[in-house]
């Protein structure tokens, strides 16, 4: 989100983060090319997918993912990484899964601002 964010969701973000694993851009494309498994999830708005998004990404929005991960991924050890506009919500999103059992849920710090001129496959 390019507006100012409130200090209490950036101080909710920061707890969040000191729990979770973060990549870049970079680290992702190091994955994508070494061709680790994993699974893309984009936890973004309904209107922000639809616009736009990672060719391939499984859309699971922060609002339900927490409800529809164990059917949609129901091998907790599966490598998840999670991206949103721009890290924050990505973070909030693998503290939950994190919490829920998933071993390995990472947020995608720059989001889809980062991703859609990456280079990846869009849709």
């Amino acid at each position: 989100m390019a507006n100012a964010h409130n200090a209490g969701f950036l101080a909710l973000v920061a707890d969040a983060k000191s729990r979770v694993a973060e990549i870049d851009l970079e680290q992702y494309k190091a994955l994508v090319a070494a061709g680790e498994p994993h699974m893309l999830i984009d936890v973004r708005e309904e209107s922000e997918f639809a616009a736009g998004h990672v060719h391939g990404a499984l859309h699971l929005g922060k609002g339900v993912i927490e409800r529809d991960i164990e059917t949609e991924v129901p091998d907790k050890s599966a490598k998840l990484v999670l991206y949103c506009g721009g890290g924050f919500r990505s973070a909030l999103v693998a503290d939950n899964l994190r919490k829920m059992g998933y071993e390995q849920p990472i947020s995608l710090d720059g989001g889809w601002r980062a991703l859609k001129d990456s280079g990846l496959p869009l849709a």
